[in-house]
């Protein structure tokens, strides 16, 4: 059976920074061919900016497509499951598939719709990412502009179901397998530091929170978590039964254009010599990566005796390996590992500790 195509869900208040990110995962997606699926409704449509960053190898106009019969919590069987079968029926079907719900969407019952037979076996819920715009939730707006989400949501005439913003927030935040705090350029590095940790402490065991400004996440810390998340639902819990629907946003109320680039994050590499033992190996990396708050490992290593390269790759301290080919002819037999976290890892800790 062919592998199941991995599907990013990026969901988050309106103005919170979701199309900033996507359009930044664009923009450096390395080859990946990424399809998108946009929850728009009203008169809004799409931001045709969000184009941009789609050259011919990363994704076209025709591998955009616009949910706008209303909020996708709500029009899950009508309109996006549909929609994610026209994307797996193509000939060529994508690498990866990215899905920006509307601001007041919750995102439980969109990754529960993976569990349908029309598309259970073909596509997998790689991770759910909640946006939060920084300045936003920590003056306890939730929202950049309140006002603009309640005319949203009078604008979607399919809305079954009135919600207060501080418990869409909490479900979005239970659902999250990473939350990316946007804007911390507006924020002091107390403030920061403070809703970071405060997050982390809503947020079940496991799941990252990371800061960043203008959506600049790296895309290997964004794509390929591989959670399965419509396998596990029953531990992303809803506070309510009740949801909402607003459309998105970009960062147009964030009036900061330099350039941010990666500043929150950095990756070095670490060469070692064969190893000998991958299954202990794989053990010792992944208490490394506990004790240094790693986000992403990838690489590969050279294990003693074996003809063929083993693949290492690991989101926080789950670790998957396998061996993928042979050794080139005088290609060197060592151990290469790509470390990525946020900025201010302890790299000569980290290497030391992986020696």
């Amino acid at each position: 059976m062919p592998a199941k195509i991995p599907a990013t869900v990026v969901t988050g208040f309106l103005g919170a920074g979701k199309t900033t990110l996507i359009r930044h995962m664009l923009a450096n997606a390395n080859g990946r061919r990424i399809a998108l699926i946009i929850n728009e409704f009203g008169d809004l449509g799409v931001d045709g900016s969000i184009l941009t960053g789609c050259g011919d190898e990363t994704c076209t106009e025709d591998d955009v497509m616009e949910l706008s019969n209303g909020c996708i919590c709500c029009t899950v069987a009508e309109d996006f499951v549909p929609t994610l079968q026209k994307l797996l029926d193509r000939d060529t079907p994508p690498d990866h598939i990215v899905i920006e719900t509307s601001g007041l969407a919750l995102p439980q019952p969109l990754v529960r719709a993976f569990n349908w037979p029309e598309i259970s076996t073909r596509v997998t819920v790689d991770g759910v990412v909640t946006v939060v715009d920084g300045k936003a939730v920590t003056e306890g707006r939730f929202a950049h502009d309140v006002a603009a989400v309640d005319a949203q949501r009078a604008m979607d005439e399919n809305l079954d179901h009135e919600t207060p913003l501080s418990e869409l927030f909490e479900d979005q935040i239970a659902c999250a397998d990473m939350i990316v705090v946007n804007k911390t350029d507006l924020l002091d590095t107390a403030e920061a530091e403070a809703l970071t940790a405060r997050l982390t402490g809503e947020s079940r065991d496991g799941v990252h929170v990371v800061k960043t400004a203008m959506g600049a996440l790296p895309v290997d810390v964004l794509l390929g978590r591989g959670q399965a998340a419509e396998s596990d639902i029953a531990a992303r819990h809803e506070v309510h039964h009740h949801h909402h629907h607003d459309d998105e946003e970009d960062d147009h109320d964030h009036d900061h254009e330099h350039e941010h680039g990666h500043d929150e994050f950095e990756s070095f590499v670490v060469s070692l010599p064969e190893i000998t033992d991958p299954q202990g190996f794989a053990e010792h990396v992944a208490d490394v990566i506990r004790r240094h708050d790693i986000l992403r490992l990838k690489g590969f290593a050279a294990v003693a005796g074996k003809p063929l390269r083993m693949t290492v790759q690991a989101v926080g301290p789950r670790i998957a390996t396998y061996f993928d080919r042979p050794f080139a002819s005088g290609e060197p037999r060592e151990t290469r590992l790509v470390v990525i976290g946020q900025s201010g890892l302890n790299r000569a800790a980290i290497e030391a500790a992986l020696t």
